[in-house]
């Protein structure tokens, strides 16, 4: 994230044009919307849910999802009128805020409400306790995402300095956090799925807690729009919330297999007893928000989070980046 924040500096009348929503009417009278999403995870289930369950096209969406591969370029995309809506974590928004934007990044519908990343050890452990990581090398994420920013809160809930108690490592780019502890670069890690459950099925590691769960409800991963696009094609915006409420209706109801199934396609590496297994697991903690309301709790430990690390630019009511009225209308 700290990319993105160097990113940010630039001027943002270069990127910050008003311009029209980028829907178009194709097949059928079918109304492309264009999601960029920052990464392809078993995460947001939801989402992939509504598509495959065909609750976008029944609200007359053409939803064309692409993969960013990263916070900055998701915000990339969104900001130069690449993509209509962005799913990425609600930080971003605090970052574009933090520069003074003329035409901000409003989140009007959450889809994750915790962190989505466990702790794996690399010897098993019959009763785990915090205080083993004293002493212990963390493989951890990288400096400034959200994944750092909420492993290091937790520790330091549990009275663990990062920076002084264990040797914390955080120089190793996020795709190959994995392989590096597989290689056998640390005694703890930070994994997000299905990495963690690959590993603990191969005997690689075994995981002994969760991030999601120390750490509380916070706005992971939420859709966000230009204020403009929100102002001025609100009853689209209300079509994607509707279908997306339908999805997280959908997951909440169904049991990991269903779920699995149905969105099996988008992992097509991944066995579906593994995403399975992934599901049910973020089910159990509560990952997937079941409507898409974000709350003012949730964003306000976003906040707290944030300004434990060092990483909170300024501090930004929640009405001056969280619009509910898209999210309420659906619900009423």
């Amino acid at each position: 994230m700290k990319q993105l924040k160097r990113w940010l500096l630039l001027p943002l009348s270069m990127i910050l044009l008003l311009a029209p929503l980028g829907c178009s009417f194709g097949n059928d009278d079918q109304e492309t919307v264009r999601v960029a999403e920052v990464t392809r995870s078993i995460f947001y289930a939801p989402l992939y849910a509504a598509m495959a369950q065909g609750y976008f096209s029944e609200e007359g969406i053409e939803l064309e999802l692409t993969t960013a591969w990263g916070g900055d370029k998701t915000m990339t995309t969104l900001l130069s009128d690449g993509a209509d809506i962005a799913l990425v974590g609600a930080e971003t928004s605090i970052y574009v805020y933090a520069q003074n934007a003329s035409n901000p990044v409003i989140n009007f519908a959450a889809l994750t409400q915790t962190d989505g990343t466990f702790l794996v050890s690399r010897t098993p452990t019959d009763e785990f306790r915090w205080n083993n990581l004293n002493g212990s090398t963390f493989l951890g994420q990288r400096k400034g995402g959200m994944p750092q920013m909420v492993g290091e809160h937790v520790l330091r809930q549990h009275g663990i300095d990062p920076h002084k108690d264990l040797k914390l490592i955080q120089n190793i780019d996020f795709g190959n956090i994995a392989s590096a502890f597989a290689s056998g670069t640390g005694d703890y890690v930070q994994l997000f799925e299905p990495q963690a459950t690959l590993f603990e099925n191969e005997g690689l590691g075994h995981i002994v807690a969760s991030f999601g769960e120390e750490s509380g409800e916070v706005p992971y991963t939420v859709f966000m729009a230009k204020e403009s696009t929100l102002k001025n094609d609100t009853e689209t915006m209300e079509r994607f919330t509707r279908a997306l409420y339908k999805g997280q209706q959908w997951v909440d109801e169904q049991p990991p297999e269903i779920i699995a199934a149905s969105i099996v396609t988008f992992f097509e590496d991944t066995p579906v007893d593994v995403v399975t297994q992934v599901v049910e697991r973020y089910k159990e903690q509560g990952s997937y928000a079941t409507d898409p309301l974000l709350s003012p709790g949730a964003w306000d430990n976003l906040q707290t989070i944030m300004d434990d690390s060092g990483e909170l630019p300024q501090y930004v009511d929640y009405e001056a980046l969280v619009n509910t009225s898209v999210a309420e209308s659906i619900l009423k």
